[in-house]
């Protein structure tokens, strides 16, 4: 079939299919209904190519926590009442090993759950409590991506336009830390790429520059206060943003660049671009874009140093204090990014440990 965007196929989906028998055999009965989570339909970034796995008509259906004993029933109505293909695409996905089916019926698409057991899966987060300063920086932007964006069709309870609008972006302090420990990770490194040069290591230089690439994208990512993915769909998020038509260029240089000299120069160049952003918001004194040899060595470097100090003397909230008296590890994103650690929401109660 020729491609359509997942979202609008999602969307269909519900509304020809899925609300039709909702309304006419359980009338009565409020939910809410969204494609929200994993998926780069769920992102906007799907393509044709997408379209070979996990990829098709499908939902969540959100029920009320009394409600939750109707799943049986709306599991039994969406097997027997959907037909197998929806717009010339597979509906009934596979069957799991081992299990039979009625004659006649499809394993459906449309996930039957409450908002809370979705939310402790995903993110390991109970939705009864407010989310505390250890939980901002210990769930991945990506999985906090997946609850913001994606789309809601109907929401008849409301609770899931208010967890969106709850999760939508990070508390003003929090963002601040994070924001400092953006600018921490390029002041710990920018020296670095060219001190690899002098002991001969060319490869080792430009990988610096890459990491250095990296945390100037996350920084603005941070910056214009949009979740970053994960790699897969990274620089095609950054492309979106509205600093990528001058910074873009400049960043593709030092990636390119055949000499540690020609990096430094676009690094610096992105770093005078970063404090003009920096500026633009507001969120401290008007700060100089101060480039300078590293000590006595002929490597020019960005003060990130005055940066980080003003961000931190912004913030007042007790919690986010007590963190930054401690080095300044930021969140999950600017520590690790093994998949693994970051998708498993089972690992965030260990994690919540590092700023304890």
């Amino acid at each position: 079939m020729p491609f359509l965007p997942g979202l609008e196929l999602c969307r269909r989906f519900y509304e020809e299919a899925v609300h039709p028998l909702l309304t006419q055999y359980f009338p009565a009965l409020p939910y809410a209904a969204a494609r929200i989570g994993p998926g780069s339909d769920v992102v906007g970034f799907d393509t044709e190519m997408s379209m070979d796995h996990d990829w098709g008509p499908q939902l969540q259906l959100f029920l009320r926590e009394h409600d939750a004993p109707l799943v049986p029933q709306l599991d039994e109505l969406f097997r027997t009442k959907l037909q197998h293909e929806f717009a010339g695409f597979r509906v009934n996905f596979d069957h799991e090993p081992g299990t039979t089916w009625k004659v006649g019926s499809i394993n459906h698409p449309v996930s039957l759950l409450t908002l809370r057991s979705f939310m402790q899966t995903r993110l390991g987060y109970d939705i009864d409590r407010p989310l505390e300063v250890v939980d901002w920086l210990t769930i991945p932007s990506q999985k906090l991506l997946e609850m913001a964006a994606g789309a809601v069709y109907h929401d008849g309870v409301g609770t899931l336009t208010q967890l969106r609008i709850r999760l939508g972006w990070y508390p003003h302090d929090v963002w601040l830390y994070l924001l400092a420990c953006g600018w921490q990770r390029l002041g710990q490194e920018d020296h670095l790429m060219a001190r690899a040069v002098f002991v001969g290591d060319e490869l080792g230089s430009a990988i610096m520059g890459s990491r250095l690439v990296r945390d100037i994208m996350s920084l603005c990512f941070l910056m214009e206060k949009r979740y970053a993915p994960y790699p897969k769909w990274f620089g095609s998020a950054f492309q979106q943003l509205r600093c990528a038509g001058r910074l873009w260029p400049v960043l593709w240089r030092v990636q390119h660049s055949s000499t540690w000299q020609e990096r430094e120069t676009a690094l610096v160049e992105a770093g005078t671009l970063l404090a003009q952003m920096h500026n633009a918001l507001g969120l401290t004194a008007h700060l100089p874009a101060t480039v300078s040899l590293f000590h006595t060595r002929p490597f020019r470097v960005f003060d990130s140093g005055v940066f980080i100090e003003a961000l931190l003397e912004q913030i007042s909230d007790p919690e986010v204090l007590r963190v930054t008296e401690r080095r300044l590890i930021g969140s999950i994103d600017q520590w690790s990014d093994n998949t693994d650690l970051r998708e498993a929401a089972s690992w965030r109660s260990r994690l919540r440990t590092l700023y304890s």
